[in-house]
């Protein structure tokens, strides 16, 4: 929660915040996420508009993940941007009175919780989306043998299972190398 009477509620009016926020809960994908108990930076921007209040920010963070094809554990810097409104309690009212189309949004809309905003889902959101879908531990990473689940970067050049052919089709591997005998 951050508080915004410092800010106050007259419209360009800015205000700079910098935090350093242990989650309650991780913020994970199905390969990488920002465990529970994990250290955040926040660095955030708070402007007093007609609306509400506007908050531009930054998080910072460690993310821990798995390689996408050779299963190694990784570790990386995460950065997240994110641009959120926060409306004054009791804005929606005046936007259905004045015929505002965007008035059927509310469950879009975040609202000040009195002179607090309450981030947590702005920067779940942010984490959420910035951490890769398929991290890799380098560009170039071979993955995994699939014959055999050695790490092909491990095995070395020679790392082979034989012609590759499977052995039930052995009895036909006689008429392809020598088709006058049959």
């Amino acid at each position: 929660m951050v508080d915004t009477r410092p800010l106050g509620r007259q419209p360009g009016s800015m205000r700079t915040v910098n935090r350093i926020v242990t989650l309650a809960e991780g913020f994970e994908t199905a390969m990488a996420g920002v465990p529970k108990g994990q250290e955040i930076e926040l660095d955030l921007r708070l402007e007093a508009v007609m609306e509400g209040v506007l908050v531009t920010g930054t998080v910072n963070g460690h993310l821990t993940a798995e390689c996408s094809r050779c299963l190694e554990p990784l570790s990386e810097e995460l950065e997240a941007r994110f641009q959120e409104m926060f409306r004054y309690p009791g804005d929606d009212d005046d936007a259905t009175a004045t015929g505002d189309e965007d008035s059927g949004d509310e469950d879009e809309d975040y609202y000040l919780e009195g002179d607090l905003l309450d981030l947590e889902p702005v920067v779940r959101d942010a984490v959420v989306l910035a951490l890769p879908l398929s991290p890799l531990c380098g560009p170039d990473c071979p993955g995994l043998c699939s014959e055999c689940g050695v790490k092909l970067a491990e095995a070395g050049p020679d790392h082979g299972h034989g012609d590759g052919i499977d052995p039930r089709w052995d009895a036909l591997r006689g008429i392809t190398e020598d088709p006058g005998e049959q």
